[in-house]
């Protein structure tokens, strides 16, 4: 028997790189709203008392952006006066342009924004198609945020982390070993206090007892005291939170960040259409893991690769499953486009907790009714099971 841990984390909204990523976000859905064909390429920089707003944009859209920086960070719950950031005493700086012209002539013809390639991954050991490490960390933290804001626990302060360790046996998760937990706090609040309600309403809420090691480590605050947190405590920056956006580690990642680009821009939506490939084809059981990569050249429409790995858990021959996957999907950047609906402001909800393995959702945003997360569905399944079988 095989037997070997893995270890996956997440972060909160309040986590600084996340408060840059959720500004980014928030820039590119409210160009969006106003002119769905808005180039964007938004990058924020935050830091004690000062937000920075900076990058390329083309677009026929009107903001007050700086008023929109400061709604942000509120919404994240950066509000307290006197912690170092906060929503109303921050300087916000604008410092924005025009894409440039030679990049633009490319992607106006239908082209890739960019060269690069790009990841999707999906496994059938979660409900969602994730890897189970990345999928209870996020939870981990999303509950962080959720008892702080429903008052549950008072004293929770947005930034925070999570780490999970999941035992794995011949390839297949079977407990959890280790649970890290650092959250910032109050001051006022003692360590014992911490310890507990942390345990009982975060880790043993979300980590089901069957999961649960008999000797399961638990680490809290393990430095001590976290009092000090958000761009106060370290500067944060848009995309540098790639790992906890995507898999946890658990597949391999093409290296370009998500938040504040348009869908012209294939770091963004071909990664978002990999992951679409890849969770259709587990959901059509022609897999029980799979890797999906694909490769752009700059300008350029057609994929220049796309790649299939299933790692041998295929039920039928990999060659009818990149067949299959050839007839379902158009992987050009205007074709992923279109059949995710992605020119619609449907982004700001990526920003924190992971833009895989959320639920696939109708919502109103901007005044309008859109399709959340559309790369999670799996609306390919019959088309690929007879193209496979064909």
């Amino acid at each position: 028997m095989h037997r070997h841990l893995f270890t996956s984390e997440s972060v909160t909204e309040g986590h600084p790189d996340k408060v840059a990523d959720q500004i980014s976000d928030a820039v590119l859905d409210t160009l969006l709203a106003q002119d769905p064909y808005s180039r964007v390429a938004c990058e924020t920089m935050v830091t004690t008392g000062l937000a920075t707003i900076f990058g390329e944009v083309t677009t026929a859209a009107w903001a007050d952006l700086r008023g929109l920086v400061r709604e942000t960070i509120k919404n994240i719950g950066y509000t307290e006066a006197g912690i170092g950031f906060d929503a109303d005493s921050c300087a916000v700086l604008n410092a924005l342009g025009q894409q440039s012209r030679d990049i633009g002539q490319g992607v106006d013809t239908g082209g890739a924004g960019d060269q690069g390639m790009m990841f999707g991954f999906a496994c059938d050991e979660t409900e969602e198609l994730m890897p189970l490490p990345i999928q209870l960390a996020h939870r981990l933290t999303q509950a962080l945020a959720d008892r702080r804001k429903d008052g549950t626990l008072p004293w929770l302060r947005p930034d925070g982390k999570s780490q999970v360790s999941v035992v794995y046996e011949n390839g297949r998760p079977v407990e959890v070993d280790t649970v890290v937990i650092s959250t910032q706090h109050a001051d006022s609040v003692k360590n014992k206090a911490i310890h507990e309600a942390v345990k009982r309403d975060i880790i043993e809420a979300v980590i089901p007892e069957a999961l649960r090691a008999k000797k399961m480590k638990v680490h809290i605050n393990p430095t001590g005291r976290f009092v000090i947190g958000g761009p106060h405590g370290d500067a944060g920056l848009t995309g540098r939170k790639i790992i906890v956006d995507t898999y946890g580690g658990y597949g391999r990642h093409g290296g370009g960040a998500f938040s504040g680009k348009d869908p012209s821009k294939v770091d963004r939506s071909a990664a978002y259409a990999a992951r679409w490939v890849a969770k259709n084809i587990v959901a059509a059981k022609l897999a029980s893991k799979c890797e999906v990569q694909v490769a752009y050249a700059i300008g350029v429409a057609k994929p220049v690769s796309v790649m299939v790995d299933t790692f041998g858990t295929n039920t039928v021959d990999e060659r009818r499953i990149m067949k299959a996957v050839e007839e379902c999907f158009d992987l050009t950047p205007k074709g992923i486009i279109e059949a995710l609906d992605l020119r619609k402001p449907i982004y700001g909800p990526t920003a924190a907790y992971g833009h895989f393995g959320r639920a696939p959702e109708k919502a109103e945003r901007h005044g309008r009714k859109v399709q959340l997360f559309s790369w999670e569905r799996t609306n390919k399944v019959a088309e690929l099971k007879r193209a496979a079988r064909a």
